[in-house]
């Protein structure tokens, strides 16, 4: 499985490990799982330093009016993406411009940095 993923309900954080090739097929059953374990609110960490994203224009589309669906209905939380390939950098760009949502997004070199910034959020929204 390309994606994996740990729900910690305690710190309300969703540990994201991506491998391989993702689809929309992942993205999709991933943001399901979300919604389902009413955790779309929680902030995400998401390890996309061994990821290749593979999706064409249309899937893009169809993971914004997705994104709409789910933003109309729940709040999201904050999220931050571990990677430096290029692919990864298009993709997060892609997927922040798609989403309708306005909660902060920041793409980071090191997991490290990634978590101190997802406290500060965390710490700001109390």
């Amino acid at each position: 499985m390309p994606l994996r993923w740990e729900i910690l309900h305690p710190q309300k954080l969703i540990h994201v490990i991506a491998e391989g090739e993702v689809t929309l097929k992942e993205m999709e059953a991933h943001f399901d799982a979300l919604v389902v374990a009413n955790a779309l609110a929680y902030s995400k960490l998401f390890d996309a330093t061994r990821v290749k994203p593979v999706y064409d224009d249309a899937d893009v589309m169809a993971m914004g009016a997705r994104l709409s669906a789910y933003t109309d209905h729940f709040p999201s939380g904050p999220l931050a993406v571990v990677g430096r390939e290029e692919s990864v950098v298009l993709a997060f760009k892609r997927f922040v411009n798609i989403s309708p949502s306005k909660r902060p997004a920041a793409l980071f070199s090191t997991e490290k940095k990634a978590r101190a910034w997802l406290a500060k959020q965390t710490m700001s929204e109390e």
